[in-house]
């Protein structure tokens, strides 16, 4: 039998949240290949992040509402400028200047991720097992890891796959707008976290 944990986890990260939105986008105006090392830092990001979790820092963050207040405005203030900044872009494949993100970039963006921890603090708290908690951080980072390799993959491949749809400058301007607005309404969620 699949451990429930997994199943939770897989459910939780291919449902539509800021990740998605920008892989998918991402796959569309760069191309898959281009992608990669923001597939890849997602991965790991998440994996960080939901370990983190595991540990406590959930706890912290309760424990200093300032801090946590502050965690909140800044992922805000960066889901709403890369908001803006996808609206803004040109129709069609990006331009010069613009560019996938970066393995780091990816990674540290899962810290202001708000649906990355609402998950990673549900799992931590409903999912836990008896192991000590180095180990138990370690199965639930693995367990966000492994399976969001795998989401990401499929949302970006599909990304690429709209660019068959997309072949007017009409239908990226739609395709940027819808995706910028799902992007900044993400950012919501960060004030349910």
């Amino acid at each position: 039998m699949i451990d429930p944990l997994y199943q939770f986890v897989f459910l939780g990260l291919f449902t539509p949240g800021p990740n998605v939105i920008l892989l998918t986008a991402s796959g569309a105006r760069f191309g898959f290949a281009p992608t990669v090392p923001h597939i890849f830092g997602v991965a790991i990001g998440v994996g960080i992040t939901s370990a983190l979790a595991a540990l406590g820092v959930g706890a912290l963050l309760l424990a200093v509402p300032a801090l946590k207040l502050a965690l909140q405005v800044v992922a805000v203030a960066w889901i709403l400028w890369m908001a803006w900044t996808l609206l803004r872009s040109r129709g069609g494949r990006a331009d010069a200047r613009a560019r996938p993100f970066t393995f780091v970039e990816a990674v540290l963006f899962q810290w202001v991720n708000p649906k990355i921890w609402i998950i990673a603090f549900a799992a931590a708290s409903g999912y836990a097992s008896d192991l000590p908690a180095g180990l138990e951080a370690a199965r639930i980072g693995s367990a966000f890891s492994g399976i969001n390799l795998f989401v990401c993959l499929f949302w970006t491949f599909a990304g690429t796959l709209l660019t068959y749809l997309l072949t007017t400058p009409m239908a990226w301007r739609v395709f940027t707008t819808v995706m910028a607005a799902a992007l900044a309404a993400s950012g919501l969620m960060v004030f349910l976290a």
